[in-house]
């Protein structure tokens, strides 16, 4: 059977799961932090992060350190599986917009492309409360290099 050429190309080259996603994380950042994956659609990668002990600043609010981690994870890992095996993907740029304050609870991130290039990608990333109201956007570009 031949394949329909004008069908669209999967994103992600690899096959995933989001248990796949969190064994990589053992032992990381992402361990220690409660980040979680739980989604892999055809074109985002989807995680949690508790708002507690481990990720609020003084004051009681969502670090925005976290979210900037909880937002690498999501973008840098969704990028990792539009690469082949020769190839990894590394930050080299991230901003992030802190919209609104949380304080329990657990926020939600999903990480969507913007630009998947060869040499660079860009992703968007959106963290959302329990309320799905907007706690944070955000954009991180990666340099696609072969792996060393």
């Amino acid at each position: 059977m031949s394949q329909n050429p004008t069908a669209p190309r999967p994103l992600f080259r690899r096959d995933t799961s989001p248990a796949s996603l969190n064994a990589l994380s053992k032992g990381t950042a992402m361990e220690a932090l409660g980040i979680t994956f739980t989604e892999v659609g055809p074109d985002y990668v989807r995680a949690t992060m508790p708002v507690d002990g481990r990720t609020r600043q003084p004051y009681g609010l969502l670090h925005g350190g976290a979210s900037v981690v909880l937002a690498e994870t999501l973008g840098s890992s969704a990028g990792n599986l539009c690469v082949g095996d020769d190839e990894i993907c590394v930050g080299i740029e991230i901003n992030a917009n802190h919209l609104r304050a949380a304080r329990e609870g657990t926020v939600t991130g999903t990480a969507r492309p913007l630009h998947v290039g060869g040499r660079t990608q860009v992703w968007e990333i959106r963290i959302e409360d329990e309320r799905d109201r907007p706690v944070c956007v955000s954009r991180l570009t990666l340099a696609v290099v072969p792996r060393s």
